[in-house]
């Protein structure tokens, strides 16, 4: 742990490495902050200021909700503004991806460069079989049963979703789930995790997302994902800055199943932002 910082009334807690520009790097589900030890360490020796904060519920974060997409984004400019700069790069991945979109839209003068990793803007999600079955665990996520569910046979609910979502990683190891088991351990933090699902509206985008992106853009899409590239190119008309599609090998988890290239795409893209 590096340390702490209250932003949009809440107290966050954060990993840092490097001096800089500001680099915000946003985790998913199931995930933490950990997920980007090694983009933390890269980008620091790259001249960055690199901040991966634990999402809100995500102990040691608060566990105070709300946890919808528009409450996520706010989060993230004011954490820009604690972290005492003006304007950051905001990276993210998953959940962290819905954050981001969010606060590119509510907050453009804030965000130098939009980064997003495994989920293309959501207003471009057309509804199909395909999809509903790709995303099945919304529906279980959002049960009043969820946590229960996650927490049997020592959180094995956790590592299903990872092999799934990465069906190309034949051999994940077991350290990459240690830090949200631990995470998930801590009372009330599952039950948060989970609010996020809990939170969407599945008839109605939150207003963060129909708004269009007018910061320039980058989106990191796993040949190997559940959702295919051709969704991100898709995508397009959400955006009205510049925006480009890097189509990365790996799955959900790109950026740990194959970091090599995930830190390369990633350095070149923050490098032409300044």
């Amino acid at each position: 742990m590096t340390g702490f910082v209250d932003a949009n009334g809440l107290r966050f807690g954060y990993l840092a490495e490097g001096a800089g520009p500001l680099v915000v790097l946003l985790h998913g589900f199931p995930d933490t902050a950990n997920t980007w030890d090694r983009a933390l360490g890269e980008l620091a020796r790259a001249g960055f200021r690199a901040v991966a904060p634990f999402m809100r519920g995500y102990h040691p974060t608060a566990l105070d909700g709300p946890y919808d997409p528009d409450t996520l984004g706010r989060d993230v400019l004011a954490l820009i503004e604690a972290l005492g700069e003006e304007r950051a790069i905001v990276v993210g991945h998953d959940w962290g991806a819905s954050a981001a979109y969010s606060a590119a839209a509510l907050g453009p003068e804030r965000v130098r460069l939009l980064v997003t990793l495994a989920i293309p803007h959501p207003r471009s999600l057309a509804p199909s079989l395909r999809l509903a079955w790709s995303l099945r665990h919304f529906v279980t996520l959002r049960r009043a049963s969820a946590a229960h569910k996650i927490r049997a046979g020592g959180f094995r609910y956790i590592d299903e979703l990872w092999r799934r979502w990465s069906p190309a990683w034949r051999e994940i190891p077991a350290s990459e789930t240690e830090a949200v088991k631990r995470a998930f351990a801590e009372p009330g933090c599952l039950e948060a995790a989970c609010g996020y699902y809990a939170a969407l509206n599945p008839l109605s985008l939150p207003p963060s997302h129909r708004l269009d992106i007018r910061v320039p853009s980058v989106s990191f899409a796993g040949l190997h994902d559940m959702i295919a590239p051709r969704a991100y190119e898709r995508a397009r008309s959400c955006f009205t800055g510049p925006y480009e599609v890097v189509p990365l090998p790996g799955g959900h988890f790109m950026h740990r199943e194959h970091p090599d290239a995930f830190i390369a795409a990633l350095l070149e893209a923050v490098r032409r932002a300044l």
